[in-house]
């Protein structure tokens, strides 16, 4: 029985985190009410106890694992250890990182929308509403493409990682306490540069966070104009934010509301680059048209960074995720941008009769009609 232990032991944890995951997906209402903000308090701890290290401790953590399991394989030929007994106990191992993972962060998944936490009502759009949406970012970006420095090649020049990294917060800040969405009001401590990055990059991999040590990683070689919306991203996963076009629209809002211009563009930039892409995925022959026609509105230098953020995502499979932050991006556009001018344009309606618009005072008429009311 003894050599079965471990594979018991295992089983108990994977059976304990399968039945957490099923009554999480279940309940997520209760979930969504209490676990974010208490998982949300230990990645606060665990960001501020990692962030003084300039490495990424999961990764330093994964290659020791893989040493200690490969030292251990050594020793059982060495010590004639039984194989069954030493297979259990790697798979406990195991085990416990899962179930650890999924009880620090993992019920995250499980918790309500992000939009139901700021006041944003996702709403089906037409086409045409799309369409809209995509030239309002497209022209946002076009201005912020020309206010950027750049180089002789025309590339984006940005502060560096660590200065960017320093400012990344200051939107989800402005979010909290200016817009007070509290979702955002988690750790700010600058996210890290990913290693291993050629690995990444090789896949189109933007960056990763790991709950168990609370860290946000950004990887350093993906272009420039997208390292700000990476960041914010990562940033956000890390305030418990872990559904990924929730994370992507969270980079958006806090791109959008920092007040350094490279955190604007790249929030524009990538927002119209969501919404285009969908409406040419619509492949109808209006909306096929309708992308053409936003397409051709592109200046040099916008049209230039799309390149180059679409040459490193070619690789990068996420068309799904892509599409649902879209939804989002187009339901704050109708209600933040629209429905707000459209109620602008009823207010102002000229009325000849009224005072405020027009001045009555030489008209006899009116200083009579004013003196009546007087008495």
């Amino acid at each position: 029985m003894k050599y079965w232990r471990g594979y018991l032991i295992a089983a108990i944890l994977a059976a304990i985190t399968y039945v957490i995951k099923k009554l999480a997906a279940t309940y997520s209402s209760l979930v969504d009410m209490v676990y974010p903000y208490l998982t949300r308090t230990i990645q606060n701890f665990m960001a501020d106890w990692s962030g003084g290290i300039g490495f990424c401790i999961w990764q330093v953590a994964v290659v020791v694992l893989v040493l200690i399991a490969l030292v251990s394989v050594v020793l059982m030929v060495i010590l004639r250890w039984n194989p069954i007994q030493w297979g259990g106990w790697i798979c406990t191992g195991l085990a416990c990182i899962g179930f650890m993972s999924t009880c620090i962060y993992g019920l995250n998944y499980h918790a309500g929308p992000l939009s139901a936490d700021i006041r944003l009502i996702e709403t089906e759009y037409t086409l045409k509403e799309l369409e809209h949406s995509a030239i309002y970012y497209r022209d946002l970006a076009n201005n912020l493409a020309n206010q950027v420095e750049r180089d002789s090649k025309g590339d984006v020049q940005f502060p560096d990682f660590e200065t960017m990294a320093l400012q990344a917060g200051d939107g989800f800040q402005t979010l909290t306490y200016e817009y007070s969405y509290s979702v955002f009001a988690g750790s700010t401590v600058p996210v890290k540069k990913l290693g291993w990055s050629n690995m990444y990059t090789s896949k189109g991999v933007t960056g990763k966070t790991v709950g168990i040590t609370g860290e946000a990683a950004v990887n350093p070689e993906i272009p420039t104009v997208m390292l700000p919306f990476a960041m914010c991203h990562e940033m956000a996963h890390r305030m418990c934010i872990a559904i990924d076009r929730d994370a992507n629209f969270s980079a958006f809002l806090a791109g959008q509301a920092n007040s350094s211009k490279e955190f604007q563009y790249s929030a524009y930039l990538m927002a119209y680059r969501y919404c285009y892409n969908a409406l040419y995925a619509d492949g109808s022959s209006e909306a096929t048209a309708a992308a053409a026609r936003i397409n051709s509105g592109l200046n040099t230098n916008l049209r230039h960074d799309l390149s180059v953020c679409g040459q490193f995502l070619k690789g990068s499979a996420n068309s799904t995720t892509d599409s649902e932050v879209t939804d989002l991006l187009v339901s704050w556009h109708i209600q933040e941008v629209v429905i707000p001018s459209e109620s602008e344009d009823e207010e102002s309606v000229f009325d000849p009769y009224d005072e405020t618009q027009v001045d009555l005072s030489g008209i006899v008429n009116a200083k009579v009609h004013s003196e009546e009311n007087d008495e």
